[in-house]
């Protein structure tokens, strides 16, 4: 099963201290020497995340500074023109070199900030099923088209610029509830989740292949978000931990808790599988997620390098295809792992290949 690596860009270092009145401007000399850390060590794309800037922006600054680097750039259904937003990632798609990734955020919460106020979180996802498929469509119709649905009406639907990519731009998507599920499976080729214990992450992946089953349909790969904190020793990366841990509940205090804004599925499962203790499988940590109070990819694999590397292919063994891993120390971070932790991973993946290949 090949094995891929995706790696977090933002446009600010996050560890600058920010004032409250910091200039709203981009770094982009950062952004570029970010993008060049994940390319030169070995990560195969990078997500950006809404805020900050828009990621497709964002994307295409960072590509002009790079070769081979992808980018899985993330977007909320429902704000844009799905037409739109097809001809914009088609067009970004060409001028990347077929580079991109469409990474769908539904989003456990309405944005009334953008003008969007539907608060039922499965008529979400059921208007993200039909954006997604109006959006497939602009991508690989020849002649203008028609849609019909509850959320979208189109006549004459059509982009002149397809994706480089055939048959289309590949979509992921991200989120916990049943209707994510369902979603993922019909319409995308990779179904993201946040780090959990070895049992849980097993149990929902089975959940996805049954669903799959029950729709017809192959089941999408699956990716893992989980940051990594790596130290010389054990006791080194345990103190490090504890020392990340700290920081994020003195910016915690400062900001407010994730809880206070509404919990996703994903931020609840954290939470919950905190109650039965911080520590899991050796390896994961959910201080860091607790710390902030659940929510976003904050759950992490503390070690040695060889702690890491084997928490990792326990969770590829049960059927994780790829790894988003940013650290808290992004720039510096992206180096140790694509120095300490991704070569290790792939010689091993490759080796038990070969065995299974030769067996």
């Amino acid at each position: 099963m090949p094995i891929e690596f995706v790696g977090g860009l933002f446009p600010r270092n996050q560890l600058a201290q920010r004032a409250a009145n910091a200039s709203p401007r981009l770094d982009l000399d950062y952004l570029r020497d970010l993008a060049r850390a994940h390319e030169h060590a070995g990560f195969d794309r990078v997500l950006i995340a809404n805020g900050g800037g828009d990621p497709l922006f964002l994307a295409a600054h960072a590509a002009a500074h790079t070769e081979r680097l992808g980018f899985m750039i993330a977007h909320r259904p429902g704000l844009v023109p799905p037409t739109v937003a097809a001809r914009a990632f088609a067009t970004l798609d060409q001028t990347t070199g077929g580079r991109i990734r469409l990474h769908t955020i539904t989003g456990h919460a309405p944005e009334p900030g953008h003008g969007e106020f539907l608060l039922d979180k499965a008529e979400r996802y059921a208007r993200a099923g039909e954006y997604l498929e109006i959006v497939r469509r602009t991508w690989t119709s020849d002649q203008p088209f028609d849609y019909e649905g509850r959320f979208y009406r189109i006549e004459g639907g059509f982009s002149p610029v397809k994706p480089l990519q055939q048959p289309h731009v590949p979509i992921s998507l991200g989120g916990s509830s049943d209707g994510a599920y369902q979603v993922a499976v019909q319409h995308t080729d990779l179904y993201a989740l946040w780090a959990e214990s070895l049992e849980d992450t097993s149990a929902r992946i089975r959940k996805l292949h049954e669903v799959a089953a029950a729709a017809g349909k192959p089941a999408p790969r699956v990716s893992l978000s989980v940051r990594l904190i790596i130290g010389a020793t054990e006791e080194l990366a345990w103190k490090k931990a504890r020392d990340i841990e700290a920081a994020l509940k003195a910016g915690t205090a400062t900001r407010g808790r994730i809880e206070q804004q509404g919990l996703s599925g994903g931020a609840e499962r954290q939470l919950a599988l905190a109650a039965k203790g911080e520590v899991h499988d050796k390896a994961l940590f959910l201080g860091t997620s607790t710390a902030i109070g659940g929510g976003t990819d904050s759950t992490s694999l503390v070690g040695t390098p060889d702690t890491i590397v084997e928490a990792l292919l326990a969770y590829h063994d049960i059927g994780v295809t790829t790894f988003l891993s940013r650290g808290y120390d992004p720039l510096y971070d992206a180096i140790d792992y694509g120095y300490q932790i991704i070569p290790a991973v792939r010689e091993e993946v490759r080796r038990r290949e070969q065995q299974r290949q030769a067996a």
